[in-house]
């Protein structure tokens, strides 16, 4: 039977990359059986086989290299199982994270299918929506420009958690303005989310409600003559308007449109008499 093993053999026995062992030997978790001091040339034995088989497992589990090795060198059963619960509770977060992920992703699927409806373009409609949250950078914005500025420090403000997977992105006019017909300033720049925690004076909740909405292809600058469609409803049906309008992008940001191509929707919330 053999007795000596290379680096090279090992390498390939344990699918381990020959830089791999070699760190493994200079931090002391994995050091070979002796070194040829002519050559300088690491050889392991067959009786270290089962705790590089461990070293595999452990950090396949996710433990760090210094848990595998404080455990390794301290054998103890307790210390063992304390450091896989604590991996159980990591995993644990890690497929909740993985999950909220995947809501939103799916909700994009939707939301990108939904921006693409002809039907409902520059048609006024009712709709009852449930209460919904965002996190919100409230100041003066002009232009398309200070949007997105806003966007990038709104996004910093949040320590970058929403840049990948962010929701629907909008600005609001505020609701005197919208009485007094001005919509060349916008008062907040807003990031839709689900459930993530972020720092609590950023949240907005946007009420459930009736919003009284209407969607067209543009950009913010093309939003006035929208906003004069739905205010002249509003009125003609006699409702009262109790907050600002939010007005949203539902093509998705990452996708490459011409400004023609964006669909844009403006959602006001009212109270019927």
């Amino acid at each position: 039977m053999k007795e000596f093993f290379s680096i090279g053999e090992i390498s390939k026995l344990f699918d381990i990359n020959k830089k791999t062992l070699r760190y493994y030997d200079e931090i002391g978790l994995f050091k070979p059986s002796f070194v040829n001091k002519d050559n300088n040339y690491r050889y392991y034995t067959l009786d270290q086989f089962q705790y590089l088989e461990t070293i595999k497992y452990l950090k396949e589990l996710g433990l760090s290299l210094d848990k595998i090795k404080y455990n390794l060198t301290n054998l103890n059963s307790e210390d063992v199982i304390n450091s896989l619960e604590e991996q159980n509770n990591i995993i644990d977060a890690k497929i909740s994270e993985l999950q909220l992920i995947k809501q939103k992703i799916n909700k994009k699927i939707i939301q990108i299918k939904d921006s693409t409806r002809n039907d409902l373009l520059e048609t006024i409609r009712e709709v009852d929506f449930n209460e919904r949250q965002a996190v919100r950078l409230r100041h003066s914005i002009k232009t398309g420009y200070d949007i997105e500025f806003s966007l990038r420090k709104l996004i910093k403000m949040s320590d970058n958690k929403i840049f990948l997977t962010y929701g629907l992105v909008g600005v609001s006019i505020s609701r005197d303005d919208l009485i007094d017909r001005k919509y060349d300033e916008y008062k907040s720049i807003f990031i839709m989310i689900e459930e993530e925690k972020y720092d609590k004076s950023l949240i907005k909740i946007f009420p459930k409600g009736t919003y009284v909405c209407i969607r067209f292809k543009g950009v913010h600058k093309d939003a006035p003559p929208y906003y004069e469609k739905l205010i002249n409803y509003i009125n003609k049906q006699g409702y009262e308007i109790i907050d600002d309008c939010l007005e949203m992008e539902l093509t998705d940001p990452s996708l490459s449109l011409t400004d023609e191509e964006v669909i844009m929707e403006l959602q006001i919330l009212v109270k019927k008499s």
